[in-house]
């Protein structure tokens, strides 16, 4: 296995434990190489939670540019509901991981069609 798919594997395995959700694996693999080369980067693969600089981009460079999104409050509550499902205390909060719980919760699927 590749260390992409090793990566999708440890992001799929937080969204079943963690999110309690049932991962769609074709999407969140799109997602992932979506994030590109971010990934491999301890610093840039991860969501810090609790910075509102870091949340400002996930709302403007993913929700807005990349999925289209007209800005508003329900931006943030997404992202913050993310946050939450995923948990507070959850040191690791993987990029694919939020962008994904993201994509899902706006139905913006098609946007990696």
């Amino acid at each position: 296995m590749s260390k992409r798919d090793d990566l999708i594997a440890k992001y799929a395995d937080d969204l079943k434990n963690k999110c309690g959700m049932s991962p769609d694996m074709d999407l969140l693999t799109k997602v992932t190489i979506g994030c590109g080369p971010s990934i491999y980067n301890a610093d840039a693969s991860t969501v810090a939670g609790s910075q509102a600089s870091e949340l400002e981009t996930v709302k403007n460079n993913f929700l807005i540019k990349k999925l289209g999104l007209a800005d508003g409050p329900q931006l943030m509550e997404a992202i913050n509901a993310a946050i939450e499902t995923y948990g507070k205390s959850e040191r690791s909060k993987y990029r694919a991981v939020i962008y994904y719980m993201l994509t899902k919760h706006f139905g913006k699927e098609s946007v990696y069609g």
